[in-house]
């Protein structure tokens, strides 16, 4: 969950630091190019502080400025790299996202839980073209997103609570669902069939299934989804003939991480 305001207060919490990331965390695919005033609306600074902080991160190399507004430069792709390079769960987990890719010619995708978002951290492009733009490190909202619905579908009522009370829950789409009744309710069933459906709560158009892959305490570690244009994809066509090569793909995944730590 988010950071406690008990922590924050401590001494241990930089916020120097936290503002500063919150100033990268500003920018994303959809706002690419920000105004100091857009940083700092976006942030909740002033503008003489979001403007330090820009001007910090221009002299390190991860900012750059053009006519009036700022921009991420490529370095900033090392604060990421670090955890992917390290991490070879990601490294079995892209493999059989391939493989999935290769067996219903749609793309696949595998994402992790932060905050409140679901992260991308592997992806496997089919060759059809998908409306809805992903790229590794993209941040999505859990509650309305496939994969976020199967990381959690294992929160405990407590947890489950927190999270209800914690983030915001917006209407991204006329599909998407809001209501924490009717949340409660998806997560029970996701929790009890082991995937859950996305039907164009995200995006208008986009529709995927997922599955988790699982450690073996059996915690779910990752969820893994297969995403398709409504137009061409039904509902049914998703659970009957994109469903089966999925559960057995994660089931693999699952199986092949457990050798992994294993040895």
């Amino acid at each position: 969950m988010a950071q406690s305001e008990e922590d924050r207060r401590s001494g241990e919490f930089v916020q120097s630091l936290d503002r500063g990331l919150a100033v990268i965390r500003a920018f994303s695919d959809e706002q690419e190019r920000l105004t100091l005033a857009d940083v700092a609306r976006t942030t909740g600074m002033s503008r003489a502080s979001a403007r330090r902080f820009l001007l910090t991160l221009q002299t390190l190399g991860y900012v750059g400025q053009k006519q009036g507004r700022f921009y991420l430069r490529p370095r900033v792709l090392d604060l990421g790299y670090a955890y992917l390079s390290s991490s070879t769960d990601v490294e079995v987990v892209q493999d059989h996202l391939e493989r999935l890719s290769a067996k219903t010619g749609e793309s696949s995708s595998a994402t992790e839980y932060d905050d409140g978002d679901v992260v991308y951290v592997a992806l496997a492009a089919a060759d059809r073209i998908m409306t809805i733009r992903l790229s590794v490190g993209r941040r999505l909202p859990a509650f309305c997103t496939s994969t976020g619905r199967v990381l959690l579908s294992q929160l405990g009522e407590d947890e489950l609570e927190e999270f209800l009370e914690a983030y915001p829950r917006p209407q991204l789409t006329p599909h998407t669902m809001t209501d924490p009744v009717r949340l409660r309710e998806e997560l029970a069933q996701v929790r009890e069939q082991g995937w859950a459906l996305n039907d164009q709560e995200i995006e208008l158009g986009a529709r995927s299934v997922a599955a988790g892959v699982r450690e073996p305490g059996g915690r779910i570690v990752n969820a893994v989804s297969i995403s398709a244009p409504s137009a061409r994809v039904s509902l049914e066509q998703l659970t009957g003939e994109l469903l089966p090569p999925l559960l057995d793909e994660t089931e693999q995944c699952s199986a092949d991480l457990a050798l992994l730590r294993r040895g």
